[in-house]
């Protein structure tokens, strides 16, 4: 309760209109409030650990004070980092200097490993050669309330992440939560000494190099995802979708991809489904509307692409219906778009989009083309399936 109540203090004391986060300059002021929240912390823990490690002899609880030094390094990168991804676009780079928020929690990453690998080092030459300990109340006090306070850095980073949704912060709560872990193992190795007299400075300081190294790994897969391109989440997924085929005018919806160029700047296109009956001047009109309504309302730079289709001939809907059944018989994970039908005298082309499962395999593919064509050709001899093969961009489907 308490912490929410400094988290929400700090929030309205230096944030103005810290409810509008999609705006980009909000955000940037949650992501410096952070910042310089983490470097204060941080800094404080540091020259506490240090001091205590310097008493106690400890190279556990040394090695806890250079990793709460290499955080608030990773708090001034993370400050710098979102101040750069606030910066609009320019010549060079059209969609703006979003990403370099994610290029930033990179650096942390590597960072953090670094001091891992360093930590890694020591604690095993403290195994192979270990120092006398000295215990400390003082000393141990000044690790429990630094856990306090990594805690707190946890739950003050994930609430702000989530907000405003920022891999930098979410990166660091993760981060601070490792802390807590690590301190509280060179607590217990302290505790262990005083009361029995057992050495196991080096082994703790094992456990703390590898919690950190984790760590590191698990931010830098984080942030390397957005950068390599993600799948759309199905909650955003089926946003847009739904917004787009509320409209009269709109029969439907496919091909939807959005691409990320940092926190709260995408950009995105889709096909939408209009009646081929319709004056294209109408449907035209209703997709510029679209597009500036998805852009006003849910912040995306939407470019829609028109796919007229056939709603009144009985012909084509009985057909494209045939086809529907026959796909589902098949696989019930396989579905189909963007369907037309050329009647000549010879031949009666069934031209349509099949929208695969990732795990499909090239041959997975040419099978079931085939297996499409030859149930479709037992319906009518004349019948000959043109398919192209799609898939879904949506995480989990």
């Amino acid at each position: 309760m308490a912490s929410n109540m400094m988290m929400d203090f700090l929030v309205r004391r230096f944030i103005k209109d810290y409810e509008n986060v999609e705006n980009v300059k909000v955000r940037t002021a949650y992501g410096m409030l952070a910042g310089i929240t983490g470097i204060c912390c941080n800094l404080l823990l540091f020259g506490g650990k240090l001091f205590a490690g310097l008493v106690v002899n400890s190279i556990s609880v040394m090695a806890d004070a250079f990793n709460n030094l290499s955080d608030a390094a990773s708090s001034i990168i993370g400050f710098v980092g979102v101040r750069m991804a606030e910066k609009p676009a320019d010549e060079e780079h059209p969609f703006g200097h979003g990403r370099m928020e994610y290029i930033a929690a990179f650096v942390v990453a590597c960072l953090v490993i670094q001091v891992g690998f360093s930590l890694l080092k020591t604690a095993v030459g403290k195994i192979l050669h270990p120092e006398t300990l000295s215990f400390s109340a003082y000393s141990v006090g000044i690790l429990v309330c630094s856990v306090l306070v990594k805690l707190w850095m946890a739950s003050y980073n994930r609430k702000l992440g989530k907000k405003i949704n920022s891999t930098v912060m979410m990166a660091t709560a993760a981060d601070s939560l490792g802390d807590v872990g690590a301190t509280s193992a060179t607590i217990v190795s302290l505790l262990v000494f005083r009361f029995f007299h057992i050495n196991i400075d080096g082994v703790i300081g094992l456990v703390v190099s590898v919690l950190v190294l984790l760590a590191g790994v698990n931010i830098a897969k984080d942030t390397l995802a957005p950068l390599l391109g993600q799948a759309i989440e199905p909650e955003i997924y089926h946003r847009i979708s739904e917004f787009v085929e509320s409209y009269d005018g709109i029969i439907g919806s496919h091909d939807l991809i959005v691409h990320n160029y940092g926190p709260s700047r995408s950009m995105a296109s889709i096909h939408a489904e209009v009646p081929r009956d319709v004056d294209i001047e109408v449907s035209h009109d209703i997709i510029d509307r679209i597009e500036h309504e998805v852009g006003k309302k849910l912040g995306i730079l939407l470019v829609i692409h028109m796919d007229p289709v056939e709603i009144h001939d009985a012909t084509v809907l009985a057909t494209k219906e045939k086809v529907r059944n026959v796909i589902s018989i098949l696989d019930p994970e396989l579905s189909f778009h963007d369907f037309r039908m050329i009647n000549g005298a010879e031949k009666k082309k069934l031209i349509f989009d099949l929208e695969i499962p990732y795990s499909y395999k090239k041959k997975d593919c040419d099978r079931v083309i085939g297996q499409i064509g030859a149930l479709m050709k037992e319906m009518d001899e004349k019948y000959e399936c043109v398919v192209n093969i799609d898939k879904k961009y949506v995480a989990g489907e």
